[in-house]
Formats: C-alpha cells, structure tokens, sequence
C-alpha cells in the first residue's frame, strides 16, 4: 500500500474487520528536510484518543510527546492550520476523523521550536535519520545528481525550526548563494568573528542600515542565537547598497571576497579593526627577474589576498594532479630568451633571464583559488575546467617559501608594492588589489638579501608552516551559471558540515573528497564546455599556531553592546514569533459588497481572528466596505456566498455571537465559498437562507412588448416539482400559474422548457445558481413547438444582443442633410433632409431607428433606380465624384454638390452589382488614435487613386479630389481593366478563402436577415468626450455582420458605409480597426465602445500604411510623417508617385520622385532599401499594420541592385572624445576588405589603421564616449560581412570605425566627471541603451554609502 496516494483504498482486513471501525492516519514530518517526502502510517481503533495518537505518533517518529504539533494537511498550508490538542481524550471518531478514509495530517514544530529528540535514540540519530548530504539539493522527486542546481522550494514555515545541528542557515534570496557561502564561512573563522565583535558600532556617527560591519555583527548574532532554520540577508545586502534587481545576479566568490574585505578596510578606518584583514589574510611574494649572464637581479615585493592556481597549464590536455603540484608551478621560473629576451642594466645589453616569483611571507589565513573558469577560443565560449585536482586537509607550505635557484649577492633594485603596484605579480594571475605598509608583519617573512633568511618571529622555524583546510567553497554548475555552497569544519567539534543556503547538514571527510573534481571518460582540453559538475573552487587553510588559534567567544565573554545586540534580537525574534501565532489563527477570506447605493460589486479581503464573534466581524466588514455614511451597521450581516455561481448558500440568523472559527469551519489558507456583507433597506426585512435552496434569477417576458424585465430572485428546493415551481414563482410575480411556460437557461444560449409538470428541479438540471425566464399570457404561441414559437425567437434574440456605445464623428447626422440640401439631381432630397434633421433632433423627438433606416433604404432604392435609368442615357459616363467633406467646407462648389448623390447612388449599385470590391483585409492599428491628427476625419478620405472605381470620366479628364490629388495613376487604370470584365483576385496573406461564397447578389450574408435586429438610442456622452461629438447606444443582435451593421449606421453617420471606418476601443484607449466585412459581432462584447471615424475603408488587396522619415544625425531618428494605402500589384515607385502630393500637403516635404527613397522599418531600425522595380507582394511582403522608412537622399540614388548592401558608418575619434555624423557605404559585396578600402576612402584613414566595430542596440546604437573604445568587439577576425560576430546581412547596419594610431585623450577627473554628467543626459534624451550583451555580467559593487547612485564604490 502506498500512503501517498490520494485514491489509495483502505486494506480490505481493516474494511472486513468485525470489531469497530479504524481510523487510517498518514503523518507527514515538516520539521526536517530530510524527512518532508516520508510519511508515517498509523491504524488504530475510531475510539482511541487523540491523545494517544500523539502518544503513537511519537514513539514511530523518535520524538519527545508535547514537543510537536499534529495538523490537518488534506491539501492545506500548514503555517494556515489550527494543531490538535495533544491532551484532549476525544475520541479520533469525534475529532472529526473519518473511518475507512485516509486521514492525512502535517507534523509540525510547536511555538516555533523544533520537537526534541527522545533520549535513547539520540546517539545514532545521524548515523540513522540524517542522511548525509553534500551538494545541490535535488529537485523534489527526481534522482540527485550533479547537474547544474535547482534550489528546491520552502514553504515559509520550514525555516523556523533550528536545523539537527544546531547551525542556522542563510535564505537564498534568489542567486545569493555565493554571498552565502561567504559569509558561513567568515562566521564560522573564530578570529574573524570575534574582531567583529569587539568593534563597537556609533550609531551617532552612521546610519545603522549603511554601516556593512553594523548588518555583519547583527547577522552573526542572529546565526548564534536565532531559533530559526535559516534567517534573511537583506539587510547586508541593502548595506552593500543594493536593491532587489542585485539578488537576481549570480557573481564568482573570490571576487565578492576581495571586494567585500576591501569595503570593510575603508569602514574599519581609525579603528582597531583598520589592519584586520591584512592581518588574517595578506601575504607577500617577490616578483624577480635575474641575468643569466651577470647574476643581477631586479625584483619588488607584492602583496596578495588569495594564490590563484591553474587547473592546467594553457594548451595542455593534462591537468595538476594536486594543489601542491600547481603551487609548485605556480613559483617556477620561466626563461626570458630570444625575442623574450631581457635587458639587463648591469651588462647593458639584452640577455637570457629567469623570471618567476618566490613567496615571502605566508598570511596566518591562507586563501586558494582553483581557476576553473577558461575560455574556449574555439568555440568563443566560457567554460568550467571540472578535472580532478585533490588538496589535502593539512598542507605543509614549508617547501614553497624557500625556492632560489642560486645565492646571488648582486640583487638590487628593490621596489616595494606599497609605493609601486603597476606591473606586478603577473596580473593575470595575482590578486594584488591591496597594499600596505611593509613595516607591518605579523607572519612569517623571509626576505631575500645577500643570500641570508631573516625569520621575523624566531620562535617559529620553517616545518611549522603547517596549515589546517577548514572551507571548501563549492562550486555546482557549468560557466553559464550555477550554484554555491560551502563545507565547513567547526574548530569547536573537529566536524565537518554543508551549509547550502538555509540547509545546514553534517558530512565526512569521504564527501569532502568528492569535491576534488574529476569526470568519467577522457576529455580533450575544450570538451568540458558547458558541462556541468560539482567541485571545490576556493579553499581556506589556517596556520596551526597554537599560540594564535583562536577560539569563538562565549556569551559571558561577550562585549556589553554585543551582549545588548543579542537581548536585542531576541526581542524582535519573540514578536516576531507572536505575530506569527495571530497569524496563524487568523481567518482570511474573500469578501463582497454589493453597494447599496452604486449598485457596484465590491471586493476585499476579511481577515479576522478566529475567536472573534461573526457580530465583530460584521463590524469590521461594514468599516471595511466604507458604509459609514451610507446606511446603519444594524441593516448589514454577513452571509454564506459562491461568487463563482453567484449563490447566497446559507445565512446566520441567531449566531452573532459563535466565534468566526466555527462558522468558517477552521482556520484555511483557502476557502472553497466566500462571504457576502448583505445590506437592506430600514424598512425591509433580511430574508432566511437555509442551507440545500437553490437560487433561481426569474426574467419575466412579455411577449406583446417583445421585453425582458431584470431579474426578481427565489428560492427553490431540488426535490421541488415543476407545478409546485411554478406555485412559487406565481405568488413572486402575480402571473397565473395555469398559463405559465417556465424557460430554464442552463447555460450560454441553452434554453429548455419545462414542459413536465411532474419531474423535479433536480431532473431537469437545476443547480445552486439558476436562470429562467417565465410568461404567462393567453396567445397561440403555446401552441406551436418551442423553437418555432415567438417566446423561443425573442430569448434567442435576448441571449445573443450586445450593448454597444458608438462615438459620432463631429460632422454626423448633420452631414448627411446638408449635403443632400445642395444636390441638383437624383430626386427629392427634402425628404431625406427631413428624416436626418428628425434623427439629429431632442432626444425626445428621436424617431424610431428601424423606421428611418426604411424610409433610408427606400429612398436609396428609388435613387439607385433613376441612377440605372440616367445610365442607360450615357450620363453615367460624366459622373465624377468628390470628398463627401468638400460641399460641406464649400457648399458653393457647385460641381461637387451636383453630383455627389449620383456618385453615391453609382457606388450603391457597383456594391450590389460587384461586392468583391467591398471585402478587405482583417488589419490592427494600435496607433490610430496618437496624438498625429487631431479631425475625426482622417488624413487619407479619398486622398489617393484608391478612393473610388468610378474615377475615370469619358473624357479621361483629371478629375480633382478633396485634397487636389488628380485619379489617374496605375491604380486607376488597373481599375478600369477590372470593370472591363476582367475579373480581379485582390487576396491577402489574411483573407478568407471563400468570401465571395459567402455573400449573395445584394452584398449581404446568405442567413443573415434573421440576425438583423439592430436598436439605436441616444445616449448621454461622459465629459471629456469632445465637443460637436454624439454617442449612440445601440442594441444589436452579434451574429450580424460588420457590413451590415455600418449599413444601419449609415443614417447616423451621415454617409455611406464605404466612407466610414469602425475602430474598436480597448483597456487604456487603445483603438484597432475593424474591417473584414463578411464576419460578424461575435468578439464584441457588452459595453464595448466604438468609434466611427470618417475615411475611405480598404478594400481587397489594400493595406494602409504608416511612413515614417528617416532623419539618421538627429537626435529622433524617427518622425511619423502620413498614412498611405498600398495596393497589391503596386511598384516601389508608384507608391512614391502616389506619395509625393501627399507629403507636400500635409508633411510640408517638395520632393522629387529621386531624391527619395523607401525602405524597410523594424522597429526603430531601417533595414532593407526598396527599389524602383519592386512589386508589392511578389518583390516585398506586405502587411496589415506595416510601416516603411522615406528617406531623403543628399543626392543621386546608389543603391541600383539587391546585390549591394548599404550600410551606415560613423566615425570615433578617440583624441577628441567625440563622434562623427552617419555617413551611409553602399557595397558591391560583403567583403570586409571592401568596407575596409570604402572606410579609408571617405576618412583619408590609411587602410592598414582602419579598425571598425558592429553597433549594438536599436538604431542609431548609441553608446557613451567613455565606454566606446573598449566596450565594443573592435577590429573582428573576420573575412566576410554575414558571419559571425558580425552577421551583416541586411541594409541598415550600423558600423563604426576608427583609426588605430590615435590615442585616447587623457582625461582629468573633472574632465571625467563632467563628460560622463554630459553623456548620461545625452543618452536619456535619445531613449537609447546598449540593449545587447552577449552575457556580459554585472560588475560586482558595494556602495560605502549605501547609495548606488553615488561616484564612491568598492568594485
């Protein structure tokens, strides 16, 4: 039987027992990490106490009994749930326990302390319970391994009980591991850690939560004392001056430590502490060169922190088998000789040399690097060395301070580090970051002078150099990241632990081992890139010197203000521990209101102590819901509520004063019903909820008003009848039950009637939240079948009509009858003039929708008609048309006022006749609404050639438009062959395949007729919404189509429905343009709003398209210019031709078609230039929502060929700390050598000194001055344009490029200082940042101040 099974049946012995039912209990440990995925199975008689279980309980589990709390764990937090009482003598039965059910319960830490250990089992407990662990924890259910770290997840409460060991953790705040292992090992130094507590922390000189040393006191105070698992290290952190965003960047340790014991140098400044670190951990080291020849010798004392040892030597395959052995090479010489050879100042002239390095002085804590982190330069990738190198736990370093190839009483040239420090120590491999005095020598020194040793501290000889290994930092991963823990040995026990983030755990010396590195199989010097291992990284050796080994201060020898410090966050620990115990008796549930006055739903969150009363609680319900003001407490309770369903399940009549706990059924993390705070008028009644009622919503219909009135609400039972249902809803009512047809909703559209009088509530599908719709009235309606009565067509209608608010453009109706008023031809018009004044009139004078959309139509036909008829006379041929706009800013015009009925009547009969030229792409326009325009009517209505298929006179004349624009242009004519007969395909990558099938004769969706419902009201516009404009609301059924709907908003518009677009309104006022004609309403939803914006819609093969101008040396690169619509089937150049009158109106740009050119926009970034000849469609895809670049040319165009690639250069000059304008390269190929001569030929650069370097970031890539000349990949060894890492494919790189010969400017501080203030302004200005690095990591800083922002920094 496996416990851990939800569906896991109870054995069939306990099932067919004859005595008394068993009680099965499944027990989960929380308290221990090693035992969280155990469970403990107990059976015992429903009978037995509940003190006995614990009693069980305990002897299964090792525990003392009363040291531990048993809680239900069915699913459920076990931080949120009330423990068992372990004195009770209840029965299991009347606790609640289920017989032949599995109960399953959480055993968990009482007051926060972890249970105790019984006696007689506590000498093998580690050797039994505790599993040894070393490394990465792995991931919860699956097998260990050594791939690269996962942090297993923790619930809050597993880090308040004290690990086994009794050392406390450190949390994780998300990739702080190597912060972490730092500091374990820094508290675990007993030197260390006693210096920092004998530093005493000035709270009137310094701000406590800035002072680094101050937060590293408290945290090992905490780490002492603390009861918990593990504890925090914000606190630290925020001393260093970092914010959250540093907790999510992993950094190497070594380098934390350097910069970490360099922060504590400066605050330890004029204090006892100022030499502290010197003192533990800096060593000396001579650094020599000596003649061959002559024997003279150069040399200089350098200083360290830590001895950077190579895993394997550059270029080797093989690696140091032990840290002796790369010590060993780490102090060999090297041979200065031929081209390295070295000049020496006493024989003048260039000779063989040795070179190398000898330590001098050993630091009382000695501190190794293992460098396992190599570049590849194969592959241009980091990579982690994972091969074996062994150290020892005692390593003797005697061997190594003693290394002189010969005595040699010529040397000279002493330099020491303190006064010099360039050029010392192979920087490449030392970390000589501090220096000081060298009067200052508490260690072993023996320096080299006339051949003789001197030993500072005689009573030290050389065989003492003995150190003892008591840190192992680890290192989990590969070079792209991983994770840090440490090893550690107590100086108090001999015992060596794992301390990974907030798990501590005892290990042996066999997992020290296991570190050592090491993989199976043989590996080539580069075959560990990106592999994955587990093995020591930086090692920490002390010196045994009995006379200096120090031990960790006791609490009596504490100092009085760390003593303060203790008592002090002791404090904070027990209120922290109580808030914990109110929190864990406290009840969290959702709560709602329903405003008694705004009639808005509104929603919170209660949270009262589960011994308060549910009186209290209404109390603190009606403050919370702010109802002070608005009604009385006593017309308010709280009810039992499922928002889900919106069902009220129960009230609490007579239960004001039961606590909150047992009305909610205990303390939860989550509920499964909410609560409602009811409220009711003085003068009303609460009424009763009783628990098993279903909720039923009644909607009253009457039939000859075609209306469904709001819903009234009962209350039913399940094992109700249907005649008896219908009882009921008749005393709501007052409708006569005999008549009555009852219609349940089940859900969306599902409507059934209740037609048997006999069946339950239940058999016919009710549930907890119902919906029906009831009529009683005496027609023949009853008799016909239910889907093909009137009561079946109105709720199909009902269920499937949206609310919708149409914004007016300022100029609709009135439009509309003004233009009417100035037509000479093409009918009456006085009557169509009156309806639209009819419909623009008091809203009380509004006439009926439906009645003058059929007065409309009506009229439209005759129109239509007599159009036909003038047609068959030849006059249709002088037809012309113009912006619907234009007779209303010139009434006068009487060319265009004469002939715009025709005009729009010839449309509606090439609509009916031809709708494919009506259909158009489905397309977004986010930017619709930018600040760009300012008129409802958009720039482009009947702009270009597009607007019209009737442009074309018989006379072939220029026929001008709105915007002065003449009709002919390869569109037109295109056009013209369509009406020929020539049937056109005008597809879209988004059109759908069977459109025209779709539509009959009439333009209008076959099945349509039956989904026309369409009501128009006025409606009163919000404040803001602009003067001049009208808002309708309009109940529409959503299975019409988008072409039918613009058709019934014609008459409020004002103008045909070609001649208007209709924009959807999004959250945050976003707007999208909706035109695919032939689909209907069925993404709409209630309330959604709508703006009609007057313009020429696409049709089919059309795009609209944003044009933006390239201006490459401003500081906006990109400037919005126009909207154009593009056709399919259009050339490059037509477009431009099209463009050109449209950017001299409305950009103020007279440009010729030459002198400017199209191109690709990405972004913000140009890309691809277009040529001439280009098609769209077949040469350049084009999309709904596209967008190009114009640029205009300084002269003729260059690009001729779409084998050249142009490409943008600006030139750093690094003497002047500035850079050139862009000037733009078009190439033949992509050969460098090209760019390279094109780079010398406009700089006058020779070509040997060009050096160039691919921009990072969006365009125009700008980067600081300050950081251009190193931070760029310059000069790349590459022979072609389009690899790698360049990868110039495209037009629009961005490339800059230098001269190798010039010399950086040198820069005074100040100078610095003010560039950079310069730079950071610029930079903000332009929005621009260097987006792309390929990883390159944050550089690790720690702020003296506590302040990122300041100059003052530890890097």
């Amino acid at each position: 039987m496996v416990p851990g099974e939800e569906n896991q049946l109870v054995p069939k012995e306990i099932e067919n027992a004859a005595e008394e039912p068993r009680v099965l209990c499944i027990i989960q440990d929380t308290t221990n990490s090693k035992t969280v995925n155990e469970r403990i199975t107990v059976n015992l008689p429903a009978s037995t106490p509940v003190r006995k279980l614990f009693e069980d309980v305990a002897n299964k589990v090792g525990y003392i009994n009363g040291t531990f709390d048993l809680a239900w764990g069915n699913g459920v937090n076990t931080a949120d749930t009330a423990p068992l009482d372990h004195t009770s003598d209840k029965s299991l039965l009347d606790a609640n326990f289920e017989p032949g059910k599995k109960n399953f319960l959480h055993l968990t830490d009482k007051d926060g302390e972890q249970p105790q250990m019984m006696l007689e089992d506590s000498s093998n407990v580690d050797d039994s319970m505790h599993d040894r662990f070393i490394g990465p924890l792995p991931r919860e259910g699956s097998v260990a391994s050594t791939s690269d770290y996962v942090s297993q997840s923790y619930s809050y409460s597993s880090i308040l009980n004290k690990s086994e060991t009794g050392y406390v953790g450190l949390v994780n705040q998300a990739m702080t591991c190597y912060l972490n292992s730092l500091l374990q090992t820094l508290f675990m130094t007993p030197e260390f850690r006693n210096a920092l507590y004998k530093w005493e922390f000035e709270e009137s000189e310094e701000d406590p939560v800035t002072s680094i040393p101050y937060q590293l006191q408290r945290l090992f105070v905490l780490l002492q004392t603390s009861k918990k698992r593990a504890i925090e290290t914000t606190d630290v952190t925020r001393s260093f001056g970092w914010d959250s965003s540093e907790a999510w960047q992993q950094h190497d340790v070594q380098e934390l430590c350097r910069v970490m014991f360099d922060a504590l140098e400066q605050k330890w400044k004029q204090t006892e502490q100022a030499d502290l670190i010197n003192e533990l951990y800096q060593g000396k080291l001579k650094d020599y060169v000596r003649c061959l020849e002559c024997g003279y010798e150069g040399w200089r004392i350098d200083t360290y922190l830590d001895i950077p040892l190579v895993i394997r030597p550059y270029g080797s395959s093989q690696a140091f088998a032990s840290v002796e052995e790369a010590l060993h090479a780490f102090i060999q010489p090297e041979i200065l000789d031929g081209p390295n050879q070295y000049f020496c100042e006493r024989c003048k002239k260039k000779c063989d040399a040795r070179k190398g390095l000898r330590f001098l002085h050993f630091p009382y804590l000695l501190t190794l690097q293992l460098k396992r982190f190599d570049f590849d330069y194969t592959t241009m990738h980091r990579i982690k060395l994972n091969d074996r190198m062994s150290f020892p736990e005692e390593l003797d370093m005697s061997t190594f301070i003693d290394i002189e190839d010969e005595k040699s009483p010529q040397t000279e040239s002493c330099t020491d580090s303190g006064a010099e420090n360039e050029g010392s120590c192979h920087s490449d491999q030392m970390s000589n970051d501090f220096s000081t005095d060298d009067a200052v020598d508490e260690g072993i020194c023996l320096e080299s002078n006339s051949g003789t040793e001197k030993i500072s501290k005689p009573g030290l000889e050389k065989n003492s150099l003995m150190y003892e290994l008591f840190s192992v930092m680890v290192h989990s991963g590969s070079a792209a990241g991983g994770h840090y823990y440490a090893c550690i040995k107590s100086f108090s026990d001999e015992q060596w632990y794992s301390f990974n983030d907030q798990h501590v755990s005892r290990i042996t010396q066999e997992d020290i081992k296991k570190t050592h590195g090491g993989s199976s199989g043989s590996r080539g010097y580069y075959s560990s890139a990106f592999a994955s291992s587990t093995n020591a990284y930086m090692l920490i050796y002390r010196l045994k010197d009995p006379t200096r080994n120090a031990k960790f201060l006791e609490v009596d020898e504490y100092p009085e203000h760390i003593k303060n410090l203790v008592q002090k966050e002791r404090e904070l620990e027990e209120q922290e521990k109580r808030q914990r115990e109110i929190e864990r008796n406290t009840c969290k549930i959702k709560l709602f209101c329903l405003h008694p006055v705004k009639q808005v739903m509104m929603e919170n969150k209660l949270e009262v102590h589960k011994d308060k009363t549910l009186k209290e609680a209404v109390e603190m319900a009606y403050k919370m819901m702010d109802l002070e003001e608005v009604i009385p407490l006593d017309c308010c309770r709280l009810v039992k509520y499922d928002e889900f369903h919106d069902y009220l399940e129960r009230s609490y009549e007579g239960e004001e004063d039961t606590p909150m706990g047992l009305l909610l059924g205990g303390v939860k993390s989550t509920y499964m019903f909410d609560l409602l705070l009811e409220t009711r008028k003085p003068d009303q009644v609460f009424q009763s909820y009783k628990p098993g009622e279903v909720m039923v919503k009644v909607h009253v219909v009457d039939l000859k008003a075609e209306t469904v009135a709001a819903p009234i609400t009962v209350r039913a039972y399940l094992n109700q009848t249907v005649t008896e249902f219908k009882q009921l809803i008749s005393k709501a009512t007052h409708l006569a039950a005999e008549s009555m047809r009852i219609v349940l909703e089940r859900c969306y559209n599902d409507l059934r009637l209740l037609s048997v009088p006999s069946k339950t509530l239940k058999a016919e599908g009710f549930f907890r939240s119902n919906k029906v719709f009831v009529e009683s009235s005496e027609t023949l309606d009853h008799q016909a079948a239910f889907t093909d009565s009137h009561l079946w067509k109105l709720l199909d209608r009902h269920a499937n009509t949206i609310r919708l608010f149409v914004l007016l453009p300022e100029q609709s109706p009135g439009s509309y009858s003004k233009r009417t008023a100035y037509q000479k031809a093409g009918g009456d018009s006085s009557n169509v003039e009156d309806d639209c004044e009819r419909v623009k009139g008091p809203a009380g004078n509004f006439k009926s929708v439906d009645a003058i959309l059929e007065e409309s139509t009506e009229k439209l036909k005759s129109l239509s008609l007599q159009q036909q008829q003038d047609g068959d006379n030849g006059d249709s041929s002088k037809s012309t048309e113009t912006s619907d706009f234009e007779n209303i800013e010139s009434p006068l015009n009487e060319r265009g006022s004469s002939t715009s009925v025709d005009n729009r009547e010839l449309e509606q009969h090439i609509q009916t006749s031809d709708p494919e030229n009506f259909q158009s792409e489905e397309r977004s326009d986010s930017d619709v609404n930018n600040d760009r325009s300012t008129s409802s009517v958009d720039s482009d209505i009947l702009s270009s050639s597009h607007s019209s298929d009737t442009l074309c006179n018989a006379d072939s004349a220029q026929i001008p438009l709105a915007n002065g624009l003449d009709s002919h242009s390869i569109t037109s004519s295109r056009r013209t062959k369509a009406n020929e007969g020539k049937k056109e395909t005008w597809d879209t990558a988004e059109e759908d395949s069977g459109t025209d099938s779709e539509y009959d004769e009439s333009g209008k969706s076959r099945g349509e007729m039956q989904y026309m419902y369409f009501k128009a009201d006025p409606y009163a516009a919000d404040e803001g919404s602009g003067e001049g404009h009208k808002w309708l609301m309009v109940h529409v059924d959503k299975r019409i189509t988008l072409a039918a709907f613009k058709q019934h908003l014609e008459p409020f518009v004002g103008v045909l429905s070609s001649h208007f677009k209709v924009f959807r309104v999004y959250t945050s006022n976003q707007e999208f343009e909706s035109v695919r004609l032939n689909e209907t309403l069925s993404s709409f939803s209630d309330d959604t709003k709508i703006t009609i914006r007057l313009g020429r819609a696409l049709k089919k093969g059309e795009y609209r398209v944003k044009v933006c101008q390239l201006l490459v040396n401003e500081q906006e690169p990109c400037k919005f210019l126009l909207d154009a619509v593009f056709a399919k089937g259009m050339t490059v150049r037509q477009s431009k031709e099209e463009l050109i009158p449209q950017l001299r109106e409305q950009c103020g740009l007279d440009l010729s078609i030459d002198r400017f050119r199209l191109r690709k926009k990405t972004w913000k970034n140009p890309g691809t230039v277009f040529l001439d000849y280009h098609i769209y469609e077949e040469d350049i895809n084009i999309s709904s929502n596209w967008e190009v670049f114009l640029e205009v040319l300084d002269g003729v165009e260059k690009m001729k060929s779409m084998s050249q690639l142009a490409i943008l250069s600006k030139r750093w000059r690094p003497s002047e700390m500035k850079l050139d304008p862009f000037q733009e390269l078009v190439l033949e190929s992509n050969s460098v050598d090209e760019l390279r001569e094109k780079l010398s030929e406009i700089s006058g650069i020779p070509l040997e000194d060009i050096e160039f370097a691919k921009g990072r970031g969006t365009f125009p890539c700008d980067i600081s001055v300050l950081d251009i000349h190193q931070d760029l990949d310059w000069n790349p060894k590459v022979s072609t344009l389009n690899v790698w890492p360049l990868y110039i494919c495209d037009d629009g790189a961005v490339i800059f490029y230098r001269d190798k010969t010039e010399e950086v400017m040198e820069l005074t501080e100040e100078q610095r200082n003010e560039l950079m203030k310069k730079e950071s302004s610029r930079l903000q200005k332009t929005g621009h940042r260097v987006t792309y690095s390929p990883r390159k990591e944050k550089a690790l800083k720690i702020y003296l101040d506590g302040a990122p922002n300041k100059e003052v920094a530890q890097d």
